[in-house]
């Protein structure tokens, strides 16, 4: 792993002339985001050394080098899912890349299936918390590159939850905030698994982010996370399920997410923060 890491740096350095201070990861639908970044350099994950390729429709995968304002930020538009078949070092192995080349801040996007009932299609969540319910992590076996134990009780770093909370007030953006359980996929879930993440205290359900918010936290990133509220969940709605509606709801709500997610990287910037 530590070879294959330094390996893909190097391959990297050779297309970057600054350190990408943040890594934002783009779920499903919510690639628009990287058209708004200034003086890109785009690199398809297929050239990159030891990179899987995303599978999923509304993943393009692309990493983006760029800046917003004075940031220098790094863009994966696209991610990689365990229930592609890769193993869940594999779906984590860029955050490691990432975090050498020197970002140290994760923000990290997905579309989610509502499961509180105060929430619509198209709603923003601001996670606070997670459930990893895949029965795997990547972290098993891992004991070179960061330190084995390490502490989830602020897994979401309270400071970038106020400052998008700020963000949203100013903006006009309504925003909810919620616990995220994550499951492996690719079926989406029964109405009685539904039912029971409600019991266990989740509010919305998706199949990615905690194991790259976990690999993060490993390597002492401050993590931020938001979810698209693409569908309700099973027995939420009569709705029967598709990716097709979750595409169509994460483009309905792209709006909204790229200018919370330009104001923060902004305030990021800012010397009050």
């Amino acid at each position: 792993m530590v070879k294959k890491v330094e390996e893909t740096v190097s391959f990297l350095r050779g297309y970057v002339n600054n350190d990408p201070e943040i890594l934002l990861i783009l779920g499903s639908g919510l690639g628009n985001f990287a058209k708004i970044v200034e003086n890109k350099t785009e690199i398809s994950y297929n050239e990159i050394p030891n990179f899987p390729v995303s599978t999923v429709e509304g993943h393009e995968g692309k990493l983006i080098f760029g800046k917003l304002g004075k940031t220098h930020i790094v863009i994966m538009n696209g991610r990689f899912h365990y229930y592609e078949g890769y193993s869940l070092k594999q779906v984590v192995f860029p955050i490691y890349v990432l975090n050498s080349l020197g970002s140290k801040t994760l923000i990290v996007t997905n579309a989610a299936g509502g499961i509180n009932r105060d929430f619509k299609p198209a709603d923003l969540m601001i996670i606070k918390d997670h459930i990893n319910l895949l029965g795997d992590n990547p972290l098993i076996g891992q004991k070179q590159l960061c330190k084995r134990f390490i502490d989830m009780t602020n897994a979401y770093n309270s400071n970038l939850i106020k400052l998008t909370k700020n963000v949203a007030k100013q903006k006009g953006i309504s925003i909810k905030e919620g616990v995220y359980a994550c499951l492996s996929g690719p079926s989406y879930e029964t109405p009685a698994e539904i039912n029971m993440l409600s019991i266990i205290g989740a509010d919305a359900v998706g199949m990615s982010t905690v194991p790259e918010v976990i690999a993060a936290r490993h390597c002492s990133m401050d993590v931020l996370g938001i979810s698209c509220i693409t569908n309700m969940a099973a027995g939420i709605s009569d709705n029967l399920l598709s990716h097709e509606e979750v595409m169509q709801n994460a483009k309905k709500a792209g709006k909204n997410m790229n200018i919370l997610l330009k104001n923060v990287i902004w305030g990021l910037n800012s010397e009050s923060l």
